[in-house]
């Protein structure tokens, strides 16, 4: 793969489409002479760091085909480290195409998908936790998750993993000297020093891969399953947070026979609303497959909201959906305060969980609902600041494993094993840490990355 990295690729960077402007890129060591050799005369050398106003000609007719904007990046102050150009054309999908084709005719690339990011990263312009940052900025449903992704691609997870690392090497240098210069009179590191450094490097990995499950629920959102028997509410519910008709409402019970999903936000936090089939005994098997969707659903939600019809006396079934939940996080909404209340509070026991009383139909206590879901959700602007966590199982698994062959070292320390075995578990570890930032890795994992990535970026 490093041996693509000498040619000149080019790329159309922004969406294909009708829009006002429309850019294509090019990086590698011929980026300006290719560029200028499409150009209109007259002939001026583009200058570093500079946007210039200049045509662009079609090959065979010698007419102009666009006037474009042209901003040229020497090496190495470029996102690439090398010669990056830049051009922005009128934004039609035709003329964007027309001007890549002349680019190509005249010696460029076409560049795969992350190509750009990846010879970033091979110039050492980026680790790969920036890289991802930066395909964290590219994929932001919302503006929270921009504002993750654009601290870690400016190096903050980058920056905690390092003094971690830089730990690690120090201890593995020290054993490393103690053992090859055993005779030239260097002391040996003690059992106690080498016990306090490992429990120091893995006090600090472990809180950043404890950090993953709230960097999984920035990066992936909270899943919210509203649940309950037939004809409680849920629907109108689910309508009523949407502030849309999504989901058919109905006095007959079943008419909601399967899942419906649809996505919106709490605080920058991806949220996917799902309303569910209400569960009871029936002889439909249609609405026997919804009831075991809900039930799917249910298992693996991050947030119940169990809803019980205020105006009417708890079931059976209401006790038994109760029971399924209140083992996981879940909120108690009362529906339906609007008519007499005749709901029993009392049979539910001691409930360990917020209780919320609505009105789906009129929306009363709907924005009380959405500010406890909320208030759950109070340590992320601390996280905004602080910008460094776990947000990939790739990062996790590789902390992971750190952690394991850190353990090992000790468990190895704790049996009076020589150094040399408990040096293989930490250059495991070491290679762990290596592997998360990029510095030592497989092409495979390189692909796998940056295939994620749109053609462009």
């Amino acid at each position: 793969m490093a041996n693509l990295i000498d040619d000149t690729i080019a790329a159309i960077s922004t969406p294909i489409g009708k829009s006002g402007i429309g850019v294509i890129r090019l990086s590698g060591q011929d980026a300006r002479k290719i560029t200028e050799s499409v150009l209109s005369a007259p002939h001026r050398d583009l200058q570093d760091h500079t946007t210039t106003l200049r045509s662009i000609r079609c090959g065979r007719s010698g007419r102009i085909l666009d006037e474009i904007m042209v901003t040229y990046f020497q090496a190495p102050r470029s996102f690439t480290r090398e010669d990056v150009v830049e051009i922005g054309c009128h934004g039609s999908p035709v003329v964007l195409k027309a001007v890549l084709g002349l680019l190509l005719e005249s010696g460029a690339r076409m560049a795969t998908p992350g190509e750009f990011t990846l010879r970033a990263y091979f110039r050492g312009r980026i680790d790969l936790v920036q890289a991802e940052g930066i395909r964290a900025i590219i994929e932001a449903k919302t503006l929270f998750q921009a504002q993750i992704g654009r601290q870690q691609a400016s190096g903050s997870l980058s920056r905690r993993i390092s003094p971690v690392k830089k730990a690690l090497v120090q201890l593995v240098a020290m054993l490393e000297a103690g053992i090859d210069f055993a005779d030239d009179d260097v002391p040996i590191t003690s059992d106690e020093e080498i016990e306090r450094q490992l429990k120091s490097i893995s006090g600090s990995l472990a809180s950043l891969e404890a950090s993953f499950s709230l960097g999984r629920l920035v990066s992936e959102g909270l899943s919210v399953a509203i649940v309950g028997r037939t004809n409680v509410g849920k629907s109108t519910l689910f309508n009523s947070i949407l502030a849309q008709d999504r989901s058919i409402v109905s006095a007959t019970p079943g008419t909601t026979r399967d899942v419906v999903a649809e996505s919106g936000e709490l605080e920058g936090v991806p949220v996917r609303w799902m309303d569910t089939a209400g569960i009871r005994g029936t002889a439909d098997s249609t609405e026997k497959i919804g009831i075991e969707k809900t039930k799917e659903t249910l298992a693996d939600a991050d947030k119940v909201l169990l809803v019980l019809d205020g105006s009417a006396e708890l079931t059976e079934q209401d006790l038994g959906l109760y029971g399924e939940v209140r083992n996981q996080p879940f909120c108690l909404v009362i529906n339906k305060i609007d008519r007499p209340q005749r709901l029993q509070e009392a049979r539910l026991g001691k409930i360990n969980g917020p209780i919320v009383r609505v009105s789906a139909l009129t929306g009363e206590g709907v924005d009380g609902l959405k500010d406890i879901l909320v208030g759950e959700l109070e340590h992320l602007p601390m996280l905004e600041q602080e910008g460094a966590f776990v947000t990939n199982l790739r990062q996790q698994g590789l902390i992971g494993e750190a952690l394991a062959a850190l353990a090992a070292a000790a468990s190895s320390l704790r049996q009076g094993l020589p150094h040399e075995v408990i040096l293989l578990d930490l250059h495991g570890a070491l290679r762990a840490l290596n592997g998360l930032t990029g510095e030592t890795t497989v092409e495979d994992i390189l692909e796998n990355i940056f295939a994620t990535f749109c053609v462009g970026k």
